[in-house]
């Protein structure tokens, strides 16, 4: 049991005599004992309504510690190494490059939640208020997006302290305990949610309220075919494809296909770090190939590139991060075929293969 004492006033006065309170300076509460564990776990989650003792218990655990932010650098710039950085705010579903790039004063709320969520992302971490101050999509994709960090990083021992249910099933945790209850609960016994996706084909204008969430260009063609995704009513996705030239020889003898190529992919924010991006890229995939089409794609973005080089969805083309540095850009004349070389960057670049049948080009592309 622990007591505080306050000085009474005319203020504590007045709440006393108008909800008939009696008071005399003194108020005792009974913290919440901190619950016999595994040395060694993933993620714990302390959840329970306002005032039920939630910070108390978390302070068993360790100091839960706020980052400092030097305004004339960007957030990326925050952390040990930029490959470090980009993998921690990514994790974080922070996926923007242009966000990366800005000083946190700048940053939405939803944002600045996930920057201070990526500088915490290491063991023995406590996190006071989880996704208190973002809205539920923010929640739901941040605490998916962790969750498989942690465990993907070996990260270990960290606590989140919420008073939000609806993020258990997303970060999947290995105990939890309600300070409402006193209930203990210990082994990872939710699982996370499926999402729906409904994918429809659109109007290149609808590229309008997706092109400044883009990492590399808010242009696009307006030949591309577009597509767009969508959970209930909310637009999540957008992906546009445009046709590819006949420059790229036959898969095998007799594959007179004609080709698509992936032109642009975007999640909205809120909606980025539960692995919409990739499924989202592959079922547009899916679908030229079963209309008959080769389907190719070149990003550097490393989160997709990287999902690709492990997918057995995707094999990598001849010019998979290779170095374009020796070669030219193609004059605006001659860019016809939309596929300008980019000489400044390695570029992930693979073709989809998904549930096709036909044999494996072995040589080139």
């Amino acid at each position: 049991m622990k007591v505080v004492t306050i000085q009474p006033d005319e203020f504590t006065a007045h709440v006393a005599t108008a909800f008939d309170y009696e008071f005399d300076g003194t108020s005792t509460f009974k913290p919440h004992k901190k619950p016999k564990l595994p040395k060694s776990f993933g993620i714990g989650v302390i959840h329970g309504s306002s005032g039920s003792g939630k910070s108390t218990l978390l302070a068993e655990f360790g100091n839960a510690t706020t980052p400092n932010w030097n305004q004339d650098k960007a957030i990326v710039s925050h952390f040990s190494t930029p490959e470090g950085g980009v993998a921690k705010l990514s994790a974080s579903g922070l996926n923007s490059i242009p966000t990366m790039c800005k000083p946190y004063h700048v940053l939405s709320n939803g944002e600045k939640f996930r920057a201070d969520l990526a500088r915490q992302l290491h063991s023995n971490s406590v996190i006071d208020e989880f996704t208190s101050v973002v809205n539920r999509d923010v929640a739901k994709a941040a605490s998916g997006a962790v969750a498989k960090y942690i465990r993907g990083n070996d990260i270990t021992n960290v606590v989140f302290s919420t008073c939000h249910d609806d993020i258990l099933e997303w970060l999947e945790p290995d105990w939890t305990y309600d300070t409402d209850t006193c209930d203990l609960r210990v082994g990872r016994y939710l699982q996370r949610p499926s999402i729906r996706l409904d994918i429809y084909r659109c109007h290149w204008s609808e590229w309008e309220i997706f092109k400044k969430h883009h990492y590399l260009s808010s242009q696009m063609n307006k030949c591309c075919t577009c597509f767009i995704g969508m959970i209930g009513e909310k637009r999540v996705a957008f992906s546009a494809s445009i046709p590819l030239p006949s420059l790229i020889p036959p898969l095998y003898i007799g594959d007179e296909r004609n080709k698509y190529r992936e032109s642009r992919t975007v999640v909205m924010p809120d909606f980025q770090g539960l692995g919409i991006g990739t499924r989202f890229s592959d079922a547009i995939a899916q679908h030229w190939l079963d209309s008959g089409y080769r389907f190719f794609s070149k990003t550097a973005h490393a989160r997709m590139g990287l999902y690709r080089e492990k997918s057995p969805l995707w094999r990598a083309t001849s010019t998979n991060l290779k170095s374009r540095a020796k070669s030219q850009k193609c004059s605006k004349k001659e860019a016809w075929h939309h596929m300008m070389l980019d000489t400044k960057r390695l570029c992930y670049s693979h073709e989809y293969t998904g549930r096709d049948k036909h044999p494996p080009r072995k040589e080139g592309d």
